[in-house]
């Protein structure tokens, strides 16, 4: 009796398991073909994410022996040129008991985000899920002996948030074969050469995204990176191909090294203009993206807020990361402001969720009229950031992070046929009762009049109803 009743707690549990998978995974591996509109449709939608960078390099946190290292946390292997033997007894020390995915999820939702990326392989080649194509991954080698990616996609399902992946295709320290690690093995060229990287593309890499994308449920997107030595070889392709067969819904990034379906922008860079195709902006809430205990530069929430606006105004994703640290914490600055931002959106989402750029441009700014540099040798830009502007059928959102004293001068929109719309209602967006506000026209411009008072410190948001 005792026997059967453990077999059916374990079938129950997987039974559970599988149903929080079915609505999502149903969608992801849909026998229909997607179309690219289909495809995108729920990242057009979502607008922010969280990324999270989470690894090996959480216990050192910055330090190695002593001494402060610098750059990005994640990348403390490389920057120090600390020798593969070295690092892997960071292992033995990875035992992360305060980790929750139940309360990590928990907070991406109350900071109104809608999908989640974490870092199943950094560069350094350590996988935080149980892989069987590399015994050096956290299930088998950590005291942790879970896997905390397989807890992460069930509490996500839970919540309706989408779960997807970064996975380091090209680099990889800890092989021979991958690239990057040249204080331990020859020369990426050499590799290339003599086809020890190809050897573990196909022994490691490709084996280990068919693993994710098999064992996870649906995945909504694959976050490569750093395309290096990924352009002959039909080494690209083969990527694209797996994905395409084991989960055909699930979007690429645009760092593979081949065409995906959507462009990822530089790390922090958010463009000065409108970009017209689907982008991403993968954005740090300090300077770091993997934990280093020493690093507290935290953006603010009103900082946070603008950035999260500027990116949708002009038509894209903001993907905003937290590092938490070797025990399994996200710090707690990253959750105090995240949740202000979802404050926030809580009123406002609206004006944010599914919306579309600014049909204007005049308020991001314009090229610096002096003719200064910025530090890529570029024309610099000088932003404005006074208001922007979000957009749906029939609606503008102006989002106003300063107040203007008495009214709002709206610049003039040509529509249709050249014809200039008609502003039908104006009023804010945190009031429930929707209280018009006075509108006048002078020609093609728009006056609305403002109470004295801004509703929101960080962004007032301004409806008007178009026709």
């Amino acid at each position: 009796m005792k026997t059967q009743s453990i077999r059916l707690t374990i079938v129950t549990a997987c039974l559970c398991l599988a149903t929080s998978f079915q609505p999502l995974f149903a969608q992801a591996t849909a026998s229909k073909p997607l179309s690219q509109d289909e495809k995108m449709k729920w990242f057009r939608e979502a607008k922010f994410g969280l990324f999270i960078h989470w690894g090996l390099y959480a216990v050192p946190a910055g330090t190695w022996k002593g001494q402060q290292i610098q750059g990005i946390g994640e990348w403390i292997m490389n920057r120090a040129k600390i020798p593969v033997k070295e690092y892997e007894q960071l292992a033995g020390q990875f035992n992360p008991v305060k980790f929750n995915a139940e309360q990590w999820v928990q907070m991406a939702e109350d900071a109104g985000m809608k999908y989640i990326v974490i870092t199943s392989k950094h560069h350094d080649g350590f996988a935080m899920y149980g892989s069987k194509a590399s015994k050096y991954n956290i299930v088998d080698a950590t005291p942790f002996h879970r896997d905390p990616l397989k807890e992460l996609a069930a509490a996500c399902a839970r919540h309706n948030i989408r779960f997807g992946f970064y996975y380091s295709q090209s680099q990889d320290w800890h092989e021979p074969g991958g690239a990057g690690n040249t204080w331990d093995f020859p020369s990426d060229a050499e590799k290339d050469k003599s086809g020890a990287y190809d050897q573990y593309l196909r022994e490691k890499a490709e084996p280990q995204v068919k693993e994710l994308l098999t064992n996870y449920g649906p995945v909504c997107l694959i976050w490569f990176d750093t395309a290096r030595m990924m352009g002959t070889n039909n080494r690209a392709q083969r990527f694209l191909d797996i994905v395409h067969t084991l989960q055909p819904a699930c979007l690429i990034d645009g760092r593979l090294g081949a065409k995906g379906d959507y462009r990822s922008m530089g790390d922090n860079a958010i463009p000065n203009q409108v970009v017209h195709e689907d982008w991403e902006v993968p954005a740090t809430l300090n300077r770091t993206w993997g934990y280093k205990s020493y690093d507290n530069d935290w953006k603010t929430p009103e900082d946070l807020t603008f950035k999260l606006v500027d990116i949708v105004s002009k038509g894209g994703n903001y993907l905003l990361n937290v590092g938490p640290t070797a025990e399994g914490l996200i710090p707690q600055p990253s959750q105090d402001n995240l949740r202000a931002v979802g404050r926030w959106l809580k009123v406002n989402g609206e004006s944010i969720y599914g919306a579309g750029p600014t049909p204007f441009g005049e308020e991001l700014g314009a090229p610096d009229p002096t003719g200064k540099k910025d530090k890529k040798g570029n024309p610099a830009f000088a932003a404005k950031t006074d208001w922007r502007c979000t957009t749906k059928p029939g609606k503008l959102y102006i989002h106003l992070f300063q107040w203007p004293t008495g009214s709002f001068e709206l610049p003039p929109l040509v529509g249709a046929n050249n014809h200039s719309p008609v502003v039908t209602k104006a009023y804010l967006l945190a009031d429930s009762q929707k209280q018009a506000l006075p509108v006048k026209q002078t020609g093609p411009k728009w006056s609305i009049s403002l109470p004295a008072a801004a509703p929101d410190k960080m962004n007032s948001v301004l409806v008007l109803e178009m026709k």
